[in-house]
């Protein structure tokens, strides 16, 4: 699995990004390609915290790969830091060949080199696959996890 690289993200991915996002049962009720405005507009936020590290994988100039990664830092654990990943998804053409692995693992040493002490990631409870996957990976169920949608 070294035919791709993992590179920062840049506004022409969007597209691309989106549409993986988007390529997903819990995915197609969210998210809105048709309309990028507010992708774009959420990409100028992320592109200019230094703390914030959308990546995307590039296999052949084609985006196959992307997940975002947040660094934390924080005052509990002793004032640890700590990230978390997000929005990993992966083509539908490219899934099951390891991409996914090779992404999560970049996101963990990124994680070390920027100081955490811990890699936090959630999942929603109906994606068993990506459940057993990130289990796979050494990752722990530990907490519940809980949401509250703001209106507007």
């Amino acid at each position: 699995m070294t035919d791709f690289e993992i590179r920062r993200a840049t506004a022409d991915d969007i597209p691309a990004i989106v549409a993986m996002l988007a390529d997903d049962p819990l995915g197609a009720q969210r998210e809105s390609p048709d309309d990028p405005a507010p992708y774009r507009a959420a990409f100028e936020r992320l592109a200019r915290d230094p703390n914030q590290h959308l990546v995307v994988a590039v296999r052949d100039g084609r985006t196959v790969g992307t997940l975002q990664l947040t660094v934390v830092p924080g005052l509990s654990r002793r004032g640890a830091t700590r990230s978390i990943i997000e929005g990993v998804r992966i083509h539908a053409d490219e899934r099951g060949n390891g991409l996914g692995t090779v992404l999560i693992e970049w996101a963990v040493e990124e994680s070390r080199r920027q100081g955490c002490v811990l890699v936090q990631l959630t999942s929603d409870a109906s994606r068993t696959d990506a459940r057993r996957f990130y289990e796979r990976l050494g990752f722990e169920a530990s907490h519940v996890g809980f949401k509250l949608p703001l209106d507007g």
